[in-house]
């Protein structure tokens, strides 16, 4: 019998808030409602700040009935409307990739500094060798630095945007 009338209380509180919350919304207002623990152990909610109740907690409506969380939809004028907020976690990670960014973008540089050292080198004219297996060098052919010099201004081409020699 008191399990059935405990029912009944949190149903009929339930819906009496709902009435409330009906019956209070205007078209421009939040409405603010306390949630609290009464003495007996009973969940109240009420327009107006309880005097004696436990654990009270406010819970504010936005005026098309949606529950207004404190700080997830403060401000939002619209359900699709995106959270511009920047988790801490969101920031690192943007940090992060920054720093990659910036280290990739050095050795892309580093790379075609070297790329156009060794074309000015092919272009100057003269012996140009490469060391072989064993360390001794190998003197390349007119035809063969003509090869590395399409090679290497290939290179420049498709690795260094914009940039020849």
């Amino acid at each position: 019998m008191a399990h059935a009338l405990l029912n009944t209380a949190k149903l009929l509180t339930t819906i009496s808030t709902a009435a409330l919350l009906t019956l209070s919304m205007n078209a421009s207002h939040a409405v603010q409602v306390y949630k609290s623990i009464g003495a007996h152990g009973e969940v109240k909610y009420s327009q107006h700040a309880p005097q004696n109740g436990r654990s009270i907690e406010v819970i504010e409506f936005r005026s098309d009935g949606r529950q207004n969380d404190s700080g997830q939809m403060a401000g939002k004028t619209d359900a699709s409307q995106e959270d511009n907020t920047v988790s801490a976690e969101d920031q690192r990670i943007a940090q992060l990739e920054a720093r990659l960014k910036a280290q990739e973008a050095s050795e892309t540089a580093r790379r075609c500094q070297s790329l156009r050292n060794n074309l000015t080198n092919l272009n100057v004219g003269g012996r140009i060798y490469e060391m072989d297996s064993s360390g001794k060098r190998d003197y390349l052919d007119g035809r063969e630095i003509e090869i590395k010099r399409e090679r290497v201004q290939q290179a420049i081409n498709q690795y260094c945007t914009g940039d020849t020699v």
